[in-house]
């Protein structure tokens, strides 16, 4: 009889015990969902600029020699930072390059930006020219300081308001339907 008085103490301590880390993670979950609703970062930076943010101004010269500016990008440009040493931005450079094809606008309308770290972005200029406007250029380069782009690959649409151009959707897939691309 005192194995089964023991067992049974046994067992409802260790289902308290489970009650309270139950409880516990549940408040957290909780906090996590706040923070996450609020947008807050715990003190680090987003990923991907806000949508409805300005772009900061910046001007950079394309593969073909065209001046780009920030200033003067189209209402529904879509515009994408690729950098050739991310695996991501390898897999997702030909499905964007079928996406760019039917961007109402063409080749106009799509901007492409490789951030070069290691010197072996020529197979991303070649697989996007025919079908954007492509700009290389170094970490930190003038469109990734406009568009604050932290993480690749970033995708994102902007939009002309007021006469200034912001972000419109930040987190456009390269997968994304025609009919889509058509808003």
């Amino acid at each position: 009889m005192i194995y089964l008085i023991a067992a049974v103490a046994f067992a409802g301590t260790l289902g308290a015990l489970n009650l309270v880390l139950l409880l516990g993670v549940i408040r957290r979950l909780r906090e996590h969902t706040d923070l996450l609703a609020q947008g807050a970062t715990g003190g680090r930076e987003l990923p991907v600029i806000a949508v409805g943010e300005r772009v900061g101004a910046a001007t950079a010269v394309t593969e073909g020699g065209a001046e780009i500016s920030t200033a003067r990008l189209a209402d529904g440009t879509v515009v994408a930072f690729f950098a050739p040493d991310c695996g991501p931005c390898r897999e997702k450079v030909p499905a964007f390059a079928q996406f760019a094809r039917r961007v109402p606008g063409g080749r106009d309308r799509v901007l492409a930006v490789v951030v070069d770290t290691v010197g072996d972005g020529s197979l991303f200029v070649d697989a996007l020219g025919g079908v954007a406007q492509v700009v290389v250029e170094t970490p930190d380069g003038p469109l990734s300081d406009a568009f604050q782009v932290r993480a690749f690959p970033t995708v994102l649409r902007v939009a002309r308001q007021g006469g200034a151009v912001v972000v419109a959707e930040n987190r456009l897939a390269a997968e994304l339907a025609p009919a889509a691309a058509a808003r």
